[in-house]
């Protein structure tokens, strides 16, 4: 098939509304950093903000009618990014039994001759990945690709020379798709296997040096801890992982953050060179709190909203939105589950978060001066821990600022243009907006939304300039 290189301006509002039918050809066009190293942008300099699932096994367990079906519901919801895993073990087979590499060689890709959809036996594994990657272009979606997951190079699975020649593979037959974002590492530290993680990223770089890469990191831990200064890292992405707050008390980990992820957006944004910095795997919806024990409560829509705009408020460029069932793709056949995950993953798709993501992205581009917005706590006169915690941002003409739990919100005015603001609640979970009135932009005035004070009311407080 053929990807046109044009984005088209309204691919946004046909994400969000399903303005399009499911047949029709969306484009994509290589993403780039902004000017300002804080954001992507698109090949015509206009605002992406990217809005990720976690499909991991994606092209491991779904057929391609499946694929289709998967696909078409996440563009249908707003999604505009797909994180999957290439190959998640090694080797790695897919639903129609094809192999991915000869003799457990990672630089040995199984490749045929053909690509005929209607006989199995002219396709592979590596046509199966063409098609779903072709079929999302077309609907307007990025696949992030992960070469290689964690696990099986932390084995001793995979060697520098092999993991060479295996990127080179890769780099080679993608590298004409406008739609590929490239995810080094795969829920691993940098400091395991480092020389591995260099070697792919330095490879796919020197062939393909025009898509954009960045490394998936273990669980509580950033990309920017081991690959800030890397050549080949465009933007950072941290793992802020399943824990909750009493949980996250681990001996052998430097950062104490449990639930906020704030706090590693907030670390991003100090370091030099600028880099844009992302949440790309919060907790996931619907998994057992801690991840490990499955008579553990379940993160809820709540949650992850609360990790989205947290993320987003405190700096990040977009967010990765993950469910339980889903990024397993859990279904009829399979004879075992992960994290106590019940729920087959067509209906699992259905979730409420999954629905409630796209109000996030709709909200943080219905205004102008998207490149210049800044994370700024001191919009707030006073603030709280956990739960309580308040995350502000603003450009010089508007001001956004997060509660999870309706607390009053106490603004310290005047960080924005005009002598009057107009003020207005915008509600993460229906996406409405609803203006509350015109106060004057000085002194320090108090906000409180309805609903009472209570875990998942959460509100933004929109002030715009007058």
């Amino acid at each position: 098939m053929t990807i046109r290189k044009k984005l088209i301006p309204i691919l946004f509002a046909c994400a969000l509304f399903s303005c399009t039918s499911q047949q029709e050809q969306q484009e994509v066009g290589l993403l780039q950093v902004s000017e300002n190293g804080r954001y992507l942008t698109t090949e015509k300099g206009e605002p992406f903000f990217w809005l990720g699932d976690t499909g991991w096994l994606l092209f491991n367990k779904l057929n391609r009618a499946e694929a289709d079906q998967y696909l078409d519901d996440r563009k249908n919801k707003g999604f505009n990014v797909i994180q999957a895993m290439v190959l998640h073990t090694v080797p790695s087979v897919n639903i129609y039994g094809d192999s991915s590499i000869v003799n457990k060689d990672l630089s040995k890709p199984l490749v045929t001759e053909g690509n005929n959809p209607e006989v199995d036996s002219e396709y592979d594994y590596w046509d199966h990945i063409d098609y779903i990657i072709d079929q999302a272009a077309q609907k307007g979606l990025y696949m992030a690709l992960v070469p290689v997951w964690g696990s099986p190079v932390k084995d001793g699975k995979v060697s520098v020379d092999q993991a060479k020649v295996y990127a080179r593979f890769l780099a080679e037959r993608w590298k004409d798709k406008k739609n590929i974002i490239w995810l080094n590492g795969g829920d691993i530290k940098g400091s395991d296997s480092t020389s591995v993680w260099q070697e792919i990223g330095k490879t796919i770089k020197e062939v393909d040096p025009h898509h954009l890469m960045t490394f998936h990191p273990r669980g509580r831990t950033a990309s920017s801890d081991w690959f800030h200064d890397a050549a080949w890292l465009d933007f950072n992405m941290v793992q802020s992982g399943h824990r909750r707050y009493d949980q996250d008390t681990s001996a052998n980990e430097e950062k104490h953050y449990g639930e906020d992820n704030w706090r590693f957006m907030e670390a991003d944004w100090k370091r030099l060179p600028v880099k844009p910095t992302i949440d790309g795997e919060p907790s996931y919806e619907g998994i057992p709190q801690g991840l490990h024990d499955i008579k553990e409560p379940r993160w809820t829509d709540a949650d992850v909203r609360r990790y989205g705009y947290w993320s987003v408020f405190a700096g990040a460029f977009g967010y990765t939105y993950g469910q339980n069932s889903v990024m397993q793709m859990h279904s009829k056949v399979d004879t075992t589950t992960a994290y106590g995950s019940t729920e087959l993953w067509t209906e699992a798709i259905n979730a409420p978060g999954a629905t409630q993501m796209q109000y996030l992205k709709k909200l943080m581009l219905s205004r102008d001066a998207y490149f210049e917005r800044v994370p700024d706590q001191n919009l707030l006169a006073e603030n709280g821990e956990q739960y309580n915690r308040l995350v502000a941002t603003r450009t010089d003409n508007y001001a956004f600022v997060y509660t999870y739990n309706g607390r009053e919100i106490k603004v310290n005015m005047g960080k924005i243009n005009g002598e009057k603001v107009k003020a207005s609640w915008f509600n993460p979970r229906t996406g409405e907006t609803t203006k509350i009135g015109e106060f004057d932009n000085t002194g320090v005035q108090s906000f409180r939304p309805e609903g009472g004070q209570k875990d998942g009311n959460d509100w933004v407080l929109i002030l715009d300039s007058i």
